[in-house]
């Protein structure tokens, strides 16, 4: 067995799609491709219900459900469970869909017309917090990033607190998530493990009481860190 089949089989998947044969066959092919499908669900509110119980690593979710949006299921469950990434799998490209998604959480974006061998790598890729999106979307997204970084922050009362002091090093890899790197590009470019970098990006989140990669890229991005 590979050390590949055997990360696969650490991740826990849960499948969320409202076609049974679409769902089933997802969830097959995961399956066969060495990754743990801890549950399945056809609508909103079940997979809200699901997920709380089985408590998967990557939710591959699609938009169009009933009985609650999917949006709104990756809007709550991250809400609730910081750690779990979500991988949405949908049959619509629209611009507006996709920003929504990972405005709600969402941390990639594959469409449905995608291949096995691309959803399991997305899967995987995913599980570590790498930015996963149908080519051509990644684009989109960080242009998304960009506008709302050039929006005016409400102010807040009182006194504006102190910044949080970053390391350098959690700066630097600050920089580069704000450049659209993936943290395997991360890596690669300070010659530092996968898991290192994401140990930097989770401090990071924690000093600046950030949740997701979206709300640290616009904080990045403010800073204007991207260009640097």
């Amino acid at each position: 067995m590979t050390d590949q089949q055997t990360d696969q089989q650490t991740i826990k998947v849960m499948v969320v799609d409202d076609h049974p044969m679409w769902r089933d066959a997802v969830a097959r092919d995961l399956t066969a491709a060495g990754f743990d499908v801890v549950a399945t669900a056809g609508d909103g509110p079940q997979a809200v219900r699901r997920a709380h119980a089985a408590g998967p690593d990557v939710l591959v979710l699609d938009l169009n459900l009933p009985g609650m949006p999917g949006v709104q299921v990756c809007k709550e469950l991250v809400g609730a469970r910081p750690g779990l990434r979500v991988l949405v799998l949908s049959a619509s490209g629209e611009h507006a869909d996709v920003l929504e998604a990972v405005k709600s959480g969402a941390t990639g974006y594959l469409l449905k017309s995608a291949s096995t061998e691309e959803l399991t790598d997305a899967v995987r890729r995913t599980a570590v917090g790498d930015p996963v999106f149908t080519p051509g979307l990644a684009g989109l997204v960080l242009g998304e990033y960009r506008r709302l970084a050039s929006e005016p922050v409400p102010a807040s009362g009182g006194d504006e607190p102190k910044a949080p002091q970053l390391t350098d090093r959690e700066t630097e890899v600050l920089r580069l998530v704000a450049k659209g790197l993936s943290y395997k590009q991360i890596a690669e470019r300070l010659v530092i493990s996968h898991r290192t970098v994401q140990n930097h990006v989770q401090n990071t989140l924690g000093k600046l009481q950030l949740h997701n990669r979206v709300e640290l890229v616009r904080y990045a991005i403010e800073r204007g860190l991207d260009d640097a």
